[in-house]
């Protein structure tokens, strides 16, 4: 967990092409905190929920290449490919964006879907991070995330 936690950071660290970071939503109201499963194969909330009202636009956090922007299970998906090996993950979004295209951060990715019945208790982003297969929290990025350090035993 420690080497998890700390591998992240330095992905996330400054470099030459330092990237800015931002949340994808204006009002960013954390409805539902990242609890990553105990084992992969587990359940957990890979991501954090953001409050938002349906047919809010929502943002790409960082620059990076369109990897998928369509519909998959009935709700849109758009995901964002960025340096380092991170990934971005935006649902339920009506993406406005396609496949192979270039965004910086900020650029529009799309509106909030409106789900019936909604993914949370009320309307709300769901927002991931992923380095290859692997799930992080996504408020890392923006310097909100929970870092825990835990003691080295021998």
């Amino acid at each position: 967990m420690i080497r998890a936690s700390l591998a992240l950071l330095l992905a996330l660290a400054p470099s030459p092409e330092a990237v800015t970071w931002q949340w994808p939503l204006t009002d960013h109201g954390v409805v539902r905190r990242f609890l990553p499963p105990p084992a992969p194969w587990l359940s957990g909330h890979r991501g954090v929920d953001l409050r938002a009202s349906p047919g809010t636009a929502v943002h790409a956090a960082g620059p990076g290449t369109i990897g998928y922007a369509d519909q998959l299970a009935g709700r849109g998906v758009v995901t964002v490919h960025h340096p380092n090996g991170l990934r971005t993950t935006y649902l339920p979004v009506l993406p406005s964006v396609r496949r192979g295209q270039h965004v910086t951060t900020g650029t529009p990715l799309g509106t909030l879907q409106s789900l019936n019945p909604p993914h949370c208790p009320q309307h709300c982003l769901h927002w991931g991070l992923l380095r290859e297969r692997r799930y992080l929290d996504p408020l890392l990025l923006t310097g909100a995330g929970l870092v825990r350090l835990l003691p080295h035993w021998p």
